[in-house]
């Protein structure tokens, strides 16, 4: 049986285009799309208290909403919707167990309002064992080709999809999705690490002679060709631009993320089990970049 492509749904704008952006999904995938409202993604009910009527009848208005959204972009798809329990964020992690991919819709970021991604979505990506993507309202454009009219791009295909991979654990699963979904898309693989100059500290004195910019760029340069290549061998219809940039991780990644389809990163599931989180690059591009997001969690 394959797995479906799951999209949590409770009415709001961001979970209509997490809905519309997740039926394109499982069209491409070739998955059924399943739609899944928890009773309490909205705060004023304690555990355990019977849905009112009410409640159904505005999850079941959610659930409706959502279905439109999804035929209007994808007719046909094979469709299902659940209502469940809460509290939201356990019963979207059982969802994730029975899941192809998890999209959600997240607010971002407001420069006045702070951060707004909401505590389900944060809990949901820092625990899933399915990868979990957030989709901002109003981004539609950016799941596929440029906007009409041009801009800044000069690309008139689909949008890239960007990677940021971290050299010093570049992880299968992370990598295997990202050029996966350039290859579904037909789109370029932007991949990018970004790299900090080394510290003279605790280098030998022959060593400090190599602590050239250039020089470690080029190094590192060699080591991503090195690790993209079986992928490359695997994907050879999939373009692949690789970008090294002296920097902070978070910074590079929403700058490449301003133009593309999709970013993906990876969440590290071994580290502290009793305590999940996300790591401060992947908190950086949550809040921060407005194309889709995935995080894949890997050991």
């Amino acid at each position: 049986m394959l797995l479906p492509v799951i999209a949590g749904v409770d009415g709001s704008p961001e979970s209509l285009a997490a809905a519309e952006w997740a039926a394109r999904e499982a069209v491409r995938r070739d998955r059924p799309l399943h739609l899944v409202h928890a009773w309490n993604w909205q705060a004023g009910r304690t555990d355990g208290e019977p849905a009112s009527a009410a409640q159904r009848h505005l999850a079941r208005r959610a659930l409706r909403a959502a279905e439109e959204r999804v035929h209007g972009a994808a007719p046909g798809l094979r469709t299902t919707d659940e209502q469940v329990e809460g509290p939201a964020t356990a019963a979207l992690l059982r969802a994730a167990e029975q899941a192809e991919l998890l999209v959600l819709g997240s607010r971002g970021l407001s420069a006045f309002a702070g951060l707004l991604v909401g505590s389900v979505a944060l809990g949901v990506i820092a625990r899933s064992p399915a990868p979990v993507v957030l989709v901002r309202a109003g981004e539609e454009a950016a799941d596929g080709h440029p906007p009409a009219g041009g801009g800044a791009s000069t690309r008139t295909g689909p949008l890239d999809v960007v990677l940021g991979i971290d050299l010093a654990d570049p992880c299968d699963e992370v990598l295997a999705f990202a050029f996966e979904a350039a290859r579904l898309r037909g789109a370029r693989l932007r991949v990018v690490h970004a790299w900090q100059p080394a510290s003279a500290i605790g280098l030998g004195s022959g060593d400090v002679g190599l602590l050239g910019a250039s020089w470690q760029a080029g190094e590192w340069r060699q080591f991503l060709s090195a690790v993209l290549r079986v992928w490359r061998d695997k994907y050879p219809e999939v373009e692949v631009l690789e970008t090294v940039v002296e920097g902070r991780a978070s910074a590079a990644l929403v700058r490449a993320a301003s133009a593309a389809s999709l970013l993906v990163v990876g969440r590290r599931t071994a580290d502290r089990p009793t305590l999940p989180r996300t790591g401060p690059v992947t908190h950086a591009a949550v809040h921060h970049v407005r194309c889709p997001l995935a995080v894949v969690p890997h050991p």
